[in-house]
């Protein structure tokens, strides 16, 4: 179990955080590091290396952080345009 979440809004362009490309979390774990994960169109979520792609400078769009409470309006964003299953993935 995560003993932190930390939400960040995919944006760029002319995209905001009320209007995100994505949603990625980083999982902080106490004395044990941490993971990242990107929200997927079926509503589960990934690993991704875009967080630490953004923190090196090598990520294509500005990641920016978002509250728990902003992240769960970005989820209901993407159920609204991906129905509330969301979607099958390709792969």
């Amino acid at each position: 179990m995560p003993d932190k979440i930390i939400y960040y809004a995919v944006v760029g362009g002319d995209r905001t955080a009320e209007a995100p490309y994505g949603l990625v979390r980083r999982l902080e774990f106490d004395n044990d590091g941490f993971t990242d994960e990107a929200l997927r169109k079926d509503f589960s979520w990934k690993f991704t290396a875009a967080i630490v792609e953004f923190e090196r400078g090598e990520f294509t769009y500005d990641l920016v952080q978002v509250s728990h409470a902003q992240a769960s309006k970005i989820i209901e964003y993407f159920r609204e345009l991906w129905g509330p299953f969301g979607r099958p993935l390709d792969s």
